[in-house]
């Protein structure tokens, strides 16, 4: 979107501890994450005029607002789509600001999804939601759900066996991804997974869903993540250094909850590979000028498509691109997921991401990407999604 290019800027990260059972709602959470991130920023939350939720957070807007003080919202949004939307709710808010409908808008996810971590009778009241799933399943539930796609594991063990099959893609080559971020993990005081990780190791993880084992899945773990979104002018007076966002894009289509239409057409003219053509487009960059990324770590094997689907390497190289630490801090071919990701930091919807990519901007973060300008950080590529590239104002 040429229209959003440099026109707003991330000024306040913030966030709660994350924990596999941190006994804390999800509205709780969240307004202790937005308080943080209006304290980074050097604002009072009584200055927030616009919010980006997403639509199945528990946190609703009125609830939110009282518990900030009742500041005034003149425009909101929300965006779907579980981790599609985790950049998404960063294009949305620089698209606001853009077009003038709010100054200072703040972004948000609060989850509260760890195996202990219910707090509610309703089925998005935490915990695993495949395990609350009600007896008659609804929509599309009842067609997949009997025949063992249960949850996101069985999901992307068909995509990831297909890509095995196609390419070649190796086990070997999954565990090169959860290390490299598990090492990462290690220097991150904030990382729920912090113990030594060797390829050894994750070949001797059970088996979750062929071929997709436990260290190759998202962690599961409470927290809250939130942004300060503004306008560039208005950050260069904030305390912090100006995090432009320079280009943001999203795309639907296809899904993986549809696995009828997922491979019906090429994974060029997915949702993901669409967003990234777009953003390398309008943004006048290419993959190559990338100092740091940040993919929606999931699952180790949806890392190595997501380098295939934003150009940093071709249809079915991304194997080999991870192989000898490709992924890996300090030397790296792309460093990347420098706090843990979701695989080891926390799984806040990919979130926790973003506010890593704002560190590495503003060179705070724990493994920190020599004179890092341009990050890339991606939604989910197998949902509707988004991605945005931000880069310093100096």
């Amino acid at each position: 979107m040429a229209g959003i290019r440099d026109r707003a800027a991330i000024v306040g990260i913030g966030q709660t501890p994350y924990g596999k059972a941190l006994g804390r709602s999800e509205p709780d959470m969240a307004v202790e994450a937005i308080w943080n991130a209006c304290s980074d920023a050097g604002i009072s939350p009584s200055q927030i005029d616009g919010l980006v939720r997403y639509d199945m957070d528990t946190t609703q807007e009125e609830h939110l607002l009282t518990l900030l003080g009742n500041p005034e919202l003149r425009w909101f949004a929300g965006t779907p789509y579980g981790g599609g939307g985790s950049a998404s709710i960063l294009v949305l808010a620089a698209t606001a600001i853009a077009a003038g409908m709010a100054e200072t808008i703040v972004v948000y996810r609060s989850r509260a999804r760890g195996k202990k971590s219910v707090f509610g009778k309703d089925s998005k009241l935490g915990g695993r939601y495949w395990e609350r799933l009600e007896a008659e399943l609804p929509g599309l539930n009842q067609w997949h759900v009997p025949q063992g796609l249960v949850s996101a594991f069985q999901e992307m063990a068909m995509i990831t066996k297909r890509h095995q099959i196609d390419y070649g893609t190796s086990e070997d080559q999954f565990a090169e991804v959860a290390v490299a971020f598990r090492k990462h993990a290690m220097r991150n005081p904030n990382a729920v997974m912090r113990q030594p990780m060797t390829v050894e190791d994750h070949h001797a993880s059970r088996m979750i869903s062929d071929p997709l084992r436990l260290f190759d899945c998202n962690i599961e773990t409470d927290g809250a993540c939130a942004m300060i979104v503004t306008t560039p002018e208005r950050a260069r007076d904030l305390p912090q250094p100006t995090v432009l966002i320079h280009a943001g894009a999203m795309a639907a289509g296809s899904h993986h909850m549809h696995l009828s239409t997922l491979f019906s057409r090429s994974r060029d003219e997915d949702s993901a590979a669409r967003v990234g053509r777009r953003l390398w487009e309008e943004s006048g960059l290419s993959a190559s000028d990338i100092d740091a990324a940040f993919f929606y770590d999931f699952f180790t094997s949806l890392v190595i498509i997501a380098l295939e689907d934003y150009g940093f390497c071709k249809r079915g190289e991304g194997g080999p691109f991870v192989a000898a630490g490709g992924l890996a801090w300090p030397d790296g071919r792309l460093v990347t997921n420098t706090n843990g990701g979701q695989l080891s930091e926390a799984f806040i919807h990919g979130v926790n991401n973003n506010l890593e990519a704002v560190r590495q901007i503003r060179g705070t973060s724990s493994s920190q990407v020599s004179d890092c300008k341009l990050v890339l950080v991606a939604g989910a590529n197998t949902d509707p999604t988004g991605a945005v590239i931000l880069r310093s104002d100096t």
